[in-house]
């Protein structure tokens, strides 16, 4: 008679078998025979279907006792011989499925096969972080909202000298993976923020330097709060607002173990309010001094 060996496309020798046991051999052969692996061969697009109808029929206890009496007498007893069921070329399952099976209600046999794992979806977010921050490491918490509607509270450890952009992965925190699959990760980008003191060029820090009247005009030494040290700089005679002063390596770490330039734009500043005393010395500058900015 026409007959079909589910347990034998299953890999499996006896019908003797737990559910586990078939289960198994199902993710198994459909691993093995998945058109997805095997492109274009038309030998394992049917293998596969005689896989998933094979699985149909021993995953449901109302079909797998039906199909286990006549594989007892077709197959189970010694020198009993049969002949393969085919199939229509546009069915997703043979003959034989639908002569003995093709009854069965939707309820009774389930019509999904099982789905592949799937890993879930990354997500990505933002962090703003100050240069200061950036340059020496820091830790940080954030928020995000689950996909069940609940708040979720993370510690971040950035790394000291992360770059603007920058990305850190935080393995398995994004959207739940689908049947059995992984997490997806999370992703969060760096944003390196300008501050008062301090913004950011590639890896050149740049800083204005306020300076009196007279330390533009006389020259001097003064001592500069840099991002990591205090640094000593020399303001020569004659310093005009506006001009940059360049400290080399004292800038942003390059990620290769160098530093970036210090640039420090000079900012030649007035008292707002100035003593008797004060104002006497600006008129007798103002008396003696020939200088006069508007012309050239």
């Amino acid at each position: 008679m026409i007959f079909k060996d589910y347990y034998k496309i299953l890999g499996l020798e006896t019908n003797r078998v737990s559910d586990v046991q078939i289960k198994n051999a199902y993710r198994e052969q459909a691993k093995k025979y998945h058109p997805d692996v095997n492109i274009g061969n038309k030998n394992y697009e049917e293998r596969f279907k005689d896989i998933n109808e094979a699985y149909r029929v021993l995953s449901n206890n109302i079909s797998k006792r039906k199909y286990d009496r006549m594989w007892n007498r077709n197959v189970g007893r010694k020198n009993n011989s049969y002949e393969e069921s085919k199939r229509s070329s546009d069915s997703l399952f043979s003959d034989f499925f639908h002569i003995f099976f093709g009854n069965i209600s939707n309820e009774e046999i389930p019509k999904k096969t099982e789905a592949r794992a799937a890993k879930g979806e990354n997500l990505e977010t933002e962090l703003k972080i100050s240069i200061e921050e950036a340059f020496r490491g820091v830790e940080k918490k954030i928020s995000l909202r689950t996909v069940e509607g609940t708040m979720k509270t993370l510690k971040i450890q950035v790394p000291a000298g992360i770059q603007h952009n920058e990305k850190i992965r935080l393995v398995g925190q994004g959207k739940p993976g689908k049947n059995g699959g992984k997490n997806g990760d999370l992703f969060i980008r760096i944003k390196i923020k300008d501050d008062d003191k301090f913004y950011l060029k590639g890896y050149d820090i740049k800083s204005y330097l306020n300076l009196t009247p007279w330390e533009a005009a006389l020259s001097t030494k003064i001592t500069f709060n840099g991002i990591n040290e205090d640094i000593n700089v020399y303001i020569p005679a004659g310093t005009q607002s506006g001009e940059q002063i360049t400290i080399p390596n004292k800038g942003y770490k390059d990620g290769k173990g160098g530093r970036g330039n210090l640039i420090l734009e000079a900012k030649i500043m007035l008292p707002k309010h100035i003593t008797e005393a004060e104002k006497n010395l600006y008129k007798q500058l103002e008396a003696v001094s020939t200088y006069n900015p508007r012309i050239s």
